[in-house]
């Protein structure tokens, strides 16, 4: 395979520990600035349970473990980014608390019951698909994949505002940052008692 990016593990006990991701525009890994912009708002992680829906090379779910998550579980379909996926988790020594799913975000909720309820759900979609990954996450609510409090994350362009969801929701926005060409909304379950929470 061909040498892909190169990315960094920003905090924890795999500080700046290399990770590869694919060559090409169909993996866009998450910069380094928003990376430690976004773990700085969810603030401490530790014993959590991690959801990486589009998971890519899996930065944003190790990085999560490496700041102390007890585990993760990344979706991921295509081959090249689910075989530097699955290097990074084994270069790290990650595979005891990682679970690769090879499987299209759409059609993965049935495996993911096996693995849930998540605390933290990080989804990394290609920006053009952020409307359909709005959908899906919904659909994972429905399902019952996410624990009361969980806090849930959706990366997409800043210049694409997400749409207002239709019908009734089971999530509800709690924030958003951009960071120049990034935007970062910050979900909860909808049926958290009171108003809409600040991120941790």
């Amino acid at each position: 395979m061909a040498p892909g990016v190169r990315v960094r593990v920003v905090a924890g006990r795999l500080r700046g520990r290399a990770l590869t991701a694919p060559a090409g525009d169909a993996t866009r890994p998450t910069g380094a600035r928003v990376k430690e912009a976004l773990f700085s708002i969810l603030g401490d992680v530790s014993g959590t349970r991690v959801l990486d829906l589009y998971a890519g090379s899996g930065a944003l779910g190790i990085e999560a473990l490496s700041r102390g998550a007890a585990s993760a579980v990344f979706v991921e379909s295509a081959r090249a980014a689910l075989a530097c996926l699955r290097e990074n988790l084994t270069k790290l020594q990650l595979d005891p608390i990682a679970t690769t799913l090879p499987l299209r975000v759409e059609g993965a909720a049935a495996q993911l019951k096996r693995h849930g309820p998540f605390e933290l759900v990080l989804c990394d979609p290609p920006w053009r698909d952020v409307t359909a990954a709005q959908r899906e996450l919904e659909a994972l609510a429905r399902a019952g994949l996410f624990a009361p409090g969980a806090r849930i994350v959706l990366e997409h362009g800043a210049k694409d505002a997400l749409p207002a969801p239709e019908g009734s929701t089971r999530l509800r926005m709690c924030d958003e940052r951009r960071w120049g060409d990034t935007a970062i909304a910050f979900f909860e379950p909808a049926d958290v008692p009171g108003p809409a929470r600040e991120p941790a």
